[in-house]
């Protein structure tokens, strides 16, 4: 796969496994060899119960068309997104790069999605029963005045498909986004995600996601917003903007420009900002923990941070599906 561009090779591997799995047994076959059961992986958290807590992070399955396949791998959960109410095609390519010496991936993908109406085509077909979230965000013509709009859009579309949902404002990768990480918007966005909420007979889980790139203040502020608008959680974090540590020339990363960096760089970031969250909050905000996970022990460690479910997006395509039983292995030997 590595012989292709990286964004061809994401789709290329995506439709061989949904050709592969149309084959008689094979379903039965791939779950035999990556699904670890056991009582000890269960994990109860923002009301829902997770059958293992390793899932996929939102950007794999943008559009909700391969979760039902990747439901065969292993993991307890996946997060489709992130959807905007309108289709767009995103930045321009090439916008996904490979940092093989650092294990890592810059991307400037740009929310390109199909729409909300794809995403939601999708999803009536869904053929598996493993928690579904839906990580929703704005389009990139809709000014950050109304930005609350496509949230809500994204919010009440996909209300009846999906378990959770992740609020995405800190995405590098459109223009302006993460301004709406700052106190007072982001308050406003999600008191009206929560009255939405509230309307509905059994009100969704809602999490943020946020960048690694926040201060302490910023931190301490995003913990403020989240209880006072009473959110399920946290999932910390998305792709960074920083380059420092990288063994990647500095030609390199000028040839590739811009963009969210992911990957083992991000391990450490990522865990401290979990860690900083949980000890802040006391541990009253459930985090799914995602940065830089590509061994078990990376995953324990953000475990043992405070996160309570953790999600794989650049180590499940530099290590494979092995990873996901790898660290269910190692969770079942902890909790033991």
């Amino acid at each position: 796969m590595f012989l292709f561009s990286p964004e061809k090779a994401h789709y290329i591997a995506a439709d061989l496994l949904h050709f592969f799995l149309k084959v008689p047994g094979l379903k039965q076959l791939l779950r035999s060899f990556f699904s670890v059961n056991d009582n000890l992986l269960k994990t109860n958290v923002f009301g829902l119960s997770f059958n293992n807590p390793v899932g996929l992070a939102a950007g794999f399955d943008k559009n909700a068309a391969y979760y039902n396949d990747f439901s065969n791998l292993g993991f307890g959960f996946i997060e489709i997104g992130t959807v905007t109410p309108l289709a767009q095609e995103g930045n321009p390519k090439p916008r996904l790069f490979r940092l093989k010496s650092d294990n890592a991936i810059i991307n400037r993908m740009g929310f390109n999605n199909g729409g909300i109406e794809e995403v939601i085509h999708h999803l009536k077909i869904r053929q598996t029963d493993i928690i579904i979230g839906g990580n929703i965000g704005k389009n990139k013509i809709t000014s950050n005045e109304n930005a609350d709009s496509d949230y809500v859009i994204c919010f009440n579309s996909l209300y009846p498909f999906v378990d959770y949902f992740v609020v995405n404002v800190s995405s590098p990768n459109t223009p302006n986004l993460r301004e709406l990480q700052e106190k007072g918007p982001l308050t406003k966005l999600l008191m009206r995600l929560q009255d939405e909420n509230q309307l509905k007979e059994n009100p969704k889980p809602i999490l943020l996601k946020i960048a690694p790139d926040l201060t302490n203040q910023q931190l301490d502020d995003v913990i403020e917003v989240v209880e006072t608008c009473k959110l399920a959680g946290i999932v910390a974090t998305n792709t960074t903007i920083d380059r420092s540590g990288l063994t990647a020339s500095d030609n390199e990363l000028q040839k590739i420009g811009a963009g969210g960096l992911s990957g083992k760089p991000l391990k450490s970031r990522s865990t401290e900002v979990i860690q900083y969250i949980h000890t802040k909050s006391n541990g009253r905000i459930p985090i799914i923990g995602v940065g830089g996970i590509h061994s078990a022990k990376d995953a324990i460690d953000k475990l043992e941070a405070g996160a309570s479910l953790v999600q794989l997006y650049t180590g499940f395509i530099y290590e494979g599906p092995s990873l996901i039983k790898e660290i269910n292995q190692a969770i079942i030997k902890r909790n033991a």
